[in-house]
């Protein structure tokens, strides 16, 4: 009777600290994505150099230590928001290479998710515009080259499955799908409304005809695309500063930030 007295208090010890762990753990959880919400927003207003730990830490309404119990440094934060920004680009990356639509659809679809994301989470836009030189020890991943082959791969499998036109250059498709969603992605920078959905399905529609199906994301009839002065035009097409050039080459080399000109290539 007392040996199972004694098993009994040990199981009922486990499961308490069970119990116990798993409301601290998502605590834990809850506190590290604030912190790189408030380092995403700080960077974004004050630049990488010029934010502080103190300041970050205040914005997440967490203790100074709370915010070095989760990372040993400022470059450490600054690497965690680079990676979810880019995690969450992944997983973008990944719902295109299995689209079953054609590439100039599943690459306007991408374009629609990327860039509402940029929009709407601070953590995307920030870790987006980070740079070596202003944040030491962040490589710079080559967005552009790695957009450019994956649309490559997917006009090529097109091609060869006979969904696109017999005289479309797999290489030529590619190259003008990336100057779109590049060059999308710098004037958004300086004018959100680059980003609106209605907005590139619209410039699909009128540089991509017979290329522009249905999605859930949306369908033309929105409005035409911005300006050069900001207002809404009537063309769909981007402006001479950041539009794709006739040689398929990606408008703007890179994406300019908000304060800190800081850019994402």
């Amino acid at each position: 009777m007392v040996g199972f007295v004694c098993r009994l208090r040990r199981v009922h010890s486990r499961t308490r600290d069970r119990t116990d762990t798993v409301p601290t753990q998502h605590r834990a959880i809850q506190s590290r994505q604030a912190l790189i919400r408030s380092a995403a927003q700080t960077f974004i207003e004050k630049g990488v150099p010029a934010a502080g730990m103190t300041d970050i830490s205040r914005r997440a309404r967490l203790s100074k230590g709370a915010l070095y119990f989760h990372f040993a440094s400022k470059d450490d934060l600054t690497l965690a928001v680079r990676d979810e920004a880019l995690d969450a680009v992944g997983e973008l990356e990944d719902e295109l290479a299995r689209a079953p639509h054609p590439a100039p659809v599943a690459v306007r679809d991408f374009a629609i998710g990327l860039l509402g994301r940029v929009d709407t989470d601070v953590v995307v836009r920030a870790g987006l515009q980070l740079r070596p030189e202003t944040a030491p020890g962040i490589a710079r991943p080559e967005l552009r080259q790695q957009w450019y082959e994956l649309f490559l791969e997917k006009a090529t499998a097109d091609r060869a499955a006979g969904k696109l036109p017999p005289g479309d250059d797999p290489r030529r498709s590619a190259q003008l799908l990336t100057a779109l969603v590049v060059g999308l992605l710098h004037l958004g920078q300086e004018d959100r409304t680059w980003w609106d959905k209605d907005v590139i399905t619209d410039i699909w529609a009128r540089l991509l005809p017979g290329g522009t199906g249905t999605t859930e994301a949306g369908t033309g009839g929105g409005r035409g695309a911005p300006g050069a002065d900001g207002s809404a035009g009537t063309d769909g097409a981007a402006g001479t500063d950041g539009a794709a050039g006739t040689d398929g080459a990606a408008a703007g080399d890179a994406v300019a930030s908000a304060p800190a000109g800081e850019t994402v290539r």
